[in-house]
């Protein structure tokens, strides 16, 4: 029986401003990516999409990303790597510390944005990122961008890990997210996302904008709560999924 599991990043809001339809996908993922306060996020907005994830039976994951709330996390930074080590436990404890007050637990992790398009390109600062949140809490499964030097990361460390790829992003051919820059770089139309997500879970590859099918570990498809189909991707490719047989449930992570 083929299984896959759906997260969705969200908890993005911040004071009064809103971004994306928490309670909506929550109805659709069976995994949640919440904002730790770095890019996005605050302690209330935390606080919130947290019970709401716990009351739903929603896996709960710490979502740390460059301390950049007015760049949203997508611009490239260079800190210091034992600042941004840091950095990662602050968030990471953040968002332990919080689930467990209100009687939930983090279950994973999954960096967001920039950070998580450079750790893909070199291992060296995955394994930085991954050792530093696995100092907060060692049983923490991390997710990673499947067929990336990100994984190469988890494989070197041993920890317990879950391979993802994206409903909504488009390719490259070293199995790399094309930049948001690029045109047709972000899927909008719900119907293709979960169509192209039925064929590259029933291939067990990504597959390029090129065409070209990269084998690959897909234990969890990513379905972005900031764009402006969310919504509608999230019921488009569970719906998908469903009908073709592939069971939609919480990954149990690897290692």
């Amino acid at each position: 029986m083929m299984r896959v599991d759906l997260n969705a990043d969200m908890g993005e809001s911040f004071g009064a401003w809103k971004m994306g339809d928490d309670a909506a996908l929550l109805r659709t993922v069976t995994s949640a990516n919440i904002a730790c306060g770095g890019h996005a996020g605050d302690a209330d907005v935390m606080a919130a999409t947290m019970t709401l994830a716990r009351d739903g039976g929603v896996g709960i994951g710490a979502h740390p990303g460059f301390m950049d709330l007015a760049g949203f996390g997508r611009n490239r930074m260079m800190v210091p790597r034992a600042t941004l080590q840091n950095q990662i436990r602050y968030q990471v404890a953040a968002s332990i510390g919080m689930a467990r007050s209100l009687g939930a637990s983090v279950r994973h992790l999954k960096l967001h944005g920039a950070l998580a398009n450079m750790a893909s390109e070199d291992a060296v600062l995955a394994l930085d990122l991954y050792e530093a949140a696995l100092s907060v809490d060692p049983d923490l499964i991390v997710m990673v961008l499947a067929a990336t030097a990100q994984q190469d990361a988890v494989k070197e460390l041993g920890c317990a890990w879950a391979g993802e790829i994206f409903a909504d992003r488009a390719y490259n051919d070293d199995a790399t997210l094309v930049d948001r820059s690029i045109e047709g770089a972000v899927i909008h139309d719900p119907q293709i996302a979960g169509t192209r997500m039925v064929e590259m879970v029933k291939a067990g590859a990504i597959i390029t904008q090129s065409g070209k099918h990269i084998p690959a570990a897909i234990d969890t498809i990513c379905l972005h709560g900031d764009t402006p189909t969310a919504v509608q991707i999230a019921s488009s490719v569970r719906g998908a999924l469903e009908d073709a047989d592939i069971t939609v449930q919480t990954f149990e992570g690897r290692t």
